[in-house]
């Protein structure tokens, strides 16, 4: 899917930091395709960047509307339905990346028809895919892999793609999440897509390239995560990864929603991933460690971070806090 900037970031009322994460991601990693955040009365959390109407916004040549909140379910509320239709009667795509789908929503389909706007359901790919072959692909491909579900695998692609752009690498990051695609401009929701087509869906996401060009893969889920272990194996059957980074976030008990599951370690992890990886890429290696210190401060979260380093050998950083330039380093 191909998503048309500039953007007006819609949050809607939202209370819960989290719940807007798909706007935060577009206004951190890519404030320059955002012209304003839009919210209405009893909203308390902000992306940061400026607040404009609707009317604003599109005098500013906003392009597309973008659902940036989330709710349980991906439920798309009545109430939000009419100013979605005023998007459309300013000339924006409506962007929705949650479950329920804009085109169920006649009203929507006929706004849309009366001003030729798209209506683009991000999390739900139009594309017909083929399974995968394992055949080895031209170009260089990194994946992020995880601990857990929600670790910093997307924010840790999108660091090293920053890192290596500034090293002047030949790099993409490739979106396969709701979040990354809007970031991104374009990609595969791989959780949506039919499973025996997810290894399939993931190679034509990173398709032959220049010996020296990197793909980033944003990683999905995770092998130790009994929900979603599917996806993370479709996903590194996919990529034939050449070198792979493990995302950790610190003080987790049990995986994300499973209070009766055990958490495993980064050395299992690191284990699962490899031999996993194998099966496309009997070269892949482990180039580096991302670690969630935001529960701790900054000096506390510098200490774990070496003593992982040096437990390792490879380097281990907070991608937000320390970024991933050392981990680019390795890549040369």
């Amino acid at each position: 899917m191909h998503i048309i900037s500039p953007y007006l970031l819609f949050i809607g009322d939202a209370t819960d930091q989290l719940s807007i994460k798909m706007a935060q991601g577009a206004a951190d990693w890519r404030p320059n395709l955002c012209v304003g955040e839009f919210s209405v009365d009893g909203c308390t959390v902000t992306t940061g960047i400026k607040k404009m109407s609707i009317e604003e916004a599109s005098k500013q040549g906003a392009k597309s509307f973008v659902l940036g909140f989330a709710n349980s379910g991906g439920i798309l509320e009545k109430r939000w339905l009419p100013y979605i239709l005023s998007a459309m009667d300013h000339g924006m795509d409506i962007v929705s990346g949650l479950h329920e789908k804009l085109t169920d929503f006649p009203e929507l389909i006929a706004k849309a028809q009366e001003t030729q706007q798209q209506l683009l359901d991000i999390r739900h790919p139009k594309a017909e895919f083929k399974t995968g072959t394992g055949i080895k692909r031209t170009g260089k491909r990194l994946l992020t892999v995880g601990t857990d579900c929600s670790v910093g695998k997307m924010y840790t692609s999108l660091s090293l793609e920053k890192s290596m752009k500034r090293m002047n690498f030949n790099v993409d990051f490739r979106a396969t999440g709701q979040c990354g695609i809007l970031i991104a401009g374009q990609g595969v929701a791989i959780d949506c897509v039919i499973s025996d087509f997810l290894s399939g869906a993931t190679e034509s996401l990173s398709p032959n390239n220049s010996p020296q060009h990197w793909d980033i893969i944003e990683g999905q889920g995770s092998l130790s995560h009994s929900a979603f272990a599917g996806v993370s194996l479709g996903l590194l059957h996919g990529s034939q990864p050449d070198a792979l980074v493990i995302c950790h976030d610190l003080n987790r008990s049990h995986m994300r929603g499973l209070p009766h599951s055990q958490f495993p370690s980064i050395e299992a992890t690191m284990a699962l991933n490899l031999q996993a990886a194998k099966l496309t890429n009997p070269h892949v290696k482990i180039v580096g460690i991302t670690v969630n210190t935001s529960s701790v401060s900054i000096d506390e979260g510098r200490k774990i971070c070496d003593e992982l380093s040096n437990k390792f050998s490879l380097p281990c950083v907070d991608p937000l806090r320390d970024g991933t330039d050392s981990i680019a380093k390795a890549l040369i």
